[in-house]
Parts: C-alpha cells; sequence; structure tokens
C-alpha cells in the first residue's frame, strides 16, 4: 500500500507541476553566466506499487559525465517540435521507450549545468509494463530509485566537496549501489519542492 508522497496519482502530480510558477530555476554552482544550450531530459516516474523514478548510467566510454546516473535526455535538435519533443526523441533513442508509453504530466523550471546547458525536466507517467531497449553507445544501464527515498530529505543531501580550488556544494542521493549527483540531484531537489511545497 502507497502511502505519503507515494499515495499522488497521475492528475495531482499534474496538478502541482502546474503552480510551479513561483520555483526558481536551479543552476550548478560553476554553471557560466553566458546563454546556454537547449536542452530536456524525461523525469520518468514508474507508475509501481511502491512508485518510482528511471535513471540511465552513461556508458563509461562517453568523453563527458561518462558512467554517472542521469536522466534520460539531451540537446534540443532543429528538428524538435518542442522541448517535450527533445525529451521524448532523446529517450527512444538512449533507451528505446516509445513516446506512445509516456503520460506528460509537466515541467520542471529549467537547470543550468557547469557545461553551459539549461536543461528542462520533463515529467512523464509510464506503466510498468515498459518494454526498453539500450542504446549500447550511450547506456551501459538503467535503474529505479523509489520515489519515496529519491526525494527523502533524509536522503537527498547536500554535500561539497573541492573542484578546481574552489569548494564547490551539490546535492547528492544513495540507494543500494546507485549515486546521483550534481545536475541531475539538482532537478530532484525541484521536483521534492514542486510535489512538497503545493501539497
Amino acid at each position: 500500500m502507497r502511502s505519503g508522497i507515494e499515495q499522488l496519482d497521475a492528475a495531482e502530480i499534474a496538478a502541482r507541476l502546474a503552480r510551479i510558477s513561483s520555483l526558481e530555476s536551479g543552476a550548478d554552482e560553476m554553471a557560466p553566466s553566458t546563454p546556454s544550450v537547449d536542452a530536456a531530459v524525461l523525469v520518468p516516474l514508474i507508475n509501481r506499487a511502491s512508485m518510482s523514478l528511471l535513471f540511465t548510467q552513461r556508458a563509461a566510454h562517453l568523453k563527458a559525465h561518462a558512467g554517472q546516473a542521469s536522466f534520460p535526455g539531451g540537446r534540443r535538435e532543429p528538428a524538435d517540435r518542442s522541448l517535450i519533443d527533445t525529451a521524448l526523441r532523446e529517450t527512444e533513442e538512449e533507451v528505446g521507450l516509445d513516446r506512445s508509453q509516456v503520460q506528460i504530466l509537466g515541467q520542471l523550471p529549467p537547470y543550468r549545468t557547469v557545461t553551459g546547458f539549461r536543461v528542462t525536466p520533463i515529467v512523464g507517467w509510464i506503466e510498468p509494463e515498459l518494454q526498453l531497449t539500450l542504446d549500447p553507445g550511450e547506456v551501459d544501464r538503467v535503474f529505479e530509485i523509489p520515489l519515496a527515498i529519491a526525494l527523502s530529505p533524509s536522503h537527498l543531501i547536500r554535500q561539497s566537496a573541492i573542484y578546481k580550488g574552489k569548494r564547490r556544494h551539490y546535492h547528492v542521493v544513495k540507494h543500494e549501489d546507485n549515486v546521483v549527483w550534481g545536475a541531475t540531484a539538482g532537478m530532484l531537489l525541484s521536483l521534492q519542492e514542486a510535489l512538497w511545497q503545493f501539497a
């Protein structure tokens, strides 16, 4: 039986996402102030008995962010009609999830990354009978983290480290052998605020 935040259904999550105009855009502490490249990711909510979030682990051979956990997504292409189209296209390419299986619930404020992207997280509702085919050129594996854990203040925590001689603060969530941090964890913080602030 679901409890707490997991009791939310697709309609209630969509209603809360529609009220987030007051939330500030997120940004990495070291994100450049110059205009960013538009990109989008899909934040996939899996409608299991214990609702979960789907993540990818980026392929180890990639030049940028190799091996890191992320949501599926990427840069907006000229042919994309919208950022929603970008997120769905990239998700199809990376993990083989057909866009017909995704119910779009809304979006979170854009997040500016240290690599110069302005990423818009698109929240999608997915039934659990999903069939995935991973692109080994981009993704090593996928994994899920229960929503209640990913958004719990006791798990989604703020840490710091020295980077290029300066102390950098960032958020991180750990579950079993999986670690989500950086921009993706920053987007989780936005989702946490959206779902709890507008309860």
